[in-house]
């Protein structure tokens, strides 16, 4: 993604992607990534560190193992005074400037579409999960989401992958 490979003279916009980074290699919705503290990270049934949370929206729990990219990503951080000095993981900042920032950050990336810190919570789904054959039921699970509906509206399935399910599916009919 150009986005992750971007490197920002200013110091906002370097932790403003870090952080809509982060949330796309987890699923978390902004609040609840600018909310998580060190507790929240934990060592998971495959040995791995996990997150364990709850969503602040609706306090169902979250239990998400951690892509390589997210550890990286919470190891910039684990010194950093602003986050210490708050107990969290990241240094807080609202979701507003987040997402003003973000549209900054497009125009530098040239991206022609609005980020906001929601559109990770989507490429998660999408792009991270479900493009790469981890099961709705899963993805549901990590979402923190009750209904299978839910996670079907983050979804939508794009061709590539139907291309590529139906292209095993042929191998496997002959």
């Amino acid at each position: 993604m150009v986005l992750e490979a971007k490197t920002f003279a200013l110091t906002r916009l370097d932790y403003v992607r870090d952080l809509f980074v982060f949330c796309c290699y987890t699923g978390l919705a902004y609040i609840d990534a600018i909310c998580l503290t060190p507790s929240n990270i934990v060592v998971g049934i495959d040995n791995g560190l996990w997150i364990k949370t709850k969503r602040n929206k609706t306090l169902i729990p979250v239990n998400t193992p951690l892509l390589p990219k997210a550890v990286a990503i919470l190891k910039k951080y684990e010194n950093d005074y602003r986050s210490i000095s708050n107990g969290t993981l990241f240094p807080l900042l609202s979701n507003q400037k987040m997402n003003s920032y973000l549209k900054e950050i497009a125009d530098l990336c040239v991206i022609d579409k609005n980020l906001t810190s929601h559109i990770a919570r989507h490429t998660f789904a999408t792009t991270v999960t479900l493009s790469n054959n981890v099961p709705i039921e899963t993805v549901s699970k990590m979402l923190g989401h009750t209904k299978i509906g839910t996670t079907q509206i983050y979804a939508k399935v794009i061709e590539q992958k139907v291309s590529d399910d139906m292209a095993i599916l042929r191998n496997k009919l002959g």
